[in-house]
């Protein structure tokens, strides 16, 4: 009986080092982007996703000047429009990492026909 309740005792403690044990590998398997590669987040950078497979915990870095960029994190009409809609995040530190969601991800560039312009990405995370 005492060792029935001693493997009961363990399960919990188990459970929470199996779950610890998950959450670490996801953590450690996240990779980081950086948003048009050694061109950094500029124009025509719409097909800089072309190729690659993002997972939800990878972080895209995003370079730029801020007094002539930004980086806003939009949804798909607003990716589509180029328009910033009520609530997008937005981003002006010209070095800014931004960890990916699961599924639909979107950024653009809200200044003035920049969008318009491809400066914009978007991509799905698994």
């Amino acid at each position: 009986m005492a060792m029935a309740r001693g493997i009961a005792a363990a399960i919990p403690t188990a459970t929470a080092l199996l779950l610890w044990v998950v959450l670490h590998l996801r953590t450690a398997h996240a990779a980081t982007y950086t948003v048009g590669g050694s061109s950094g987040w500029t124009f025509n950078v719409e097909s800089w996703t072309d190729g690659k497979s993002f997972r939800a915990g990878d972080v895209l870095v995003f370079n730029y000047d801020p007094k002539d960029h930004d980086v806003v994190a939009v949804d798909q009409y607003s990716y589509d429009t180029c328009t910033v809609g009520e609530g997008a995040k937005v981003y002006e530190s010209g070095n800014d990492s931004i960890e990916l969601v699961k599924g639909e991800n979107c950024f653009i560039c809200s200044f003035l026909s920049h969008c318009d312009s491809g400066m914009k990405i978007h991509m799905i995370a698994l």
